[in-house]
């Protein structure tokens, strides 16, 4: 069964748009199917970060309002054959994004891919709230300085709080369709731990080591 990752912050700057690609880069390179998804409506780098700005034709926002197809906007890592980018929109706002259009691209995305890892938006609106509304797992990036801490605590915060109205919601009514992170509660394995004792940097072989444990958050 596919497995949806957002990765979120809070703080700007921090580091979420090279985690999401160092992520998907390495389960591509485990032999895993995966689509990394920039949400960051207007102000988009994943495309940078991957080497595929040149490359961009159709994106998120297309597809959502059905203006492309999913197979149109998708573009193929050229070093990783089973790695594949949506890229955002660069002249758009974010509120052309809407739940309906984000939970009919995640479901496609579900169906052809082994992992779905997006790229949030720094902040918690409407942007990050999408991008987090449909994931699995959240991976809490932080910087070791106490903004970017206060921020990240406060994401925690907002994840727990809505897994646990969405726990309350599916138990009332079995009917209701979860609109929280699944398992968004924040517990970092000792392999990221060690490597967050040394400036953070976690390499490939580790990343893949985290992604068979639940992949949260460390302060």
């Amino acid at each position: 069964m596919s497995k949806v990752i957002v990765v979120t912050s809070g703080k700007g700057g921090v580091g979420k748009t090279t985690s999401t690609a160092a992520l998907g880069a390495a389960l591509a390179q485990a032999g895993q199917k995966v689509a990394v998804v920039d949400f960051d409506v207007g102000l988009r780098n994943l495309d940078l970060v991957m080497g595929a700005e040149r490359r961009v034709v159709f994106d998120l926002i297309n597809v959502v309002q059905g203006v492309a197809k999913m197979s149109q906007a998708l573009i193929r890592d050229k070093r990783l054959e089973t790695l594949w980018l949506l890229p955002a929109s660069q002249t758009r706002d974010k509120d052309a994004l809407t739940e309906e259009g984000v939970a009919t691209v995640i479901k496609e995305l579900r169906g052809q891919f082994d992992w779905v890892i997006c790229d949030s938006p720094a902040g918690i609106e409407r942007g990050a709230t999408l991008a987090m509304r449909f994931a699995d797992t959240a991976v809490i990036v932080t910087n070791p300085e106490v903004s970017s801490v206060r921020d990240s605590d406060r994401i925690i915060g907002l994840l727990d709080s809505k897994t646990e109205k969405a726990s309350r919601s599916t138990s009332s009514s079995p009917a209701m369709t979860r609109s929280a992170p699944r398992g968004a509660r924040c517990s970092i394995s000792k392999t990221c731990s060690t490597s967050s004792r040394r400036r953070f940097w976690v390499s490939f072989p580790k990343a893949r080591k985290c992604c068979a444990h639940p992949i949260s958050a460390r302060r």
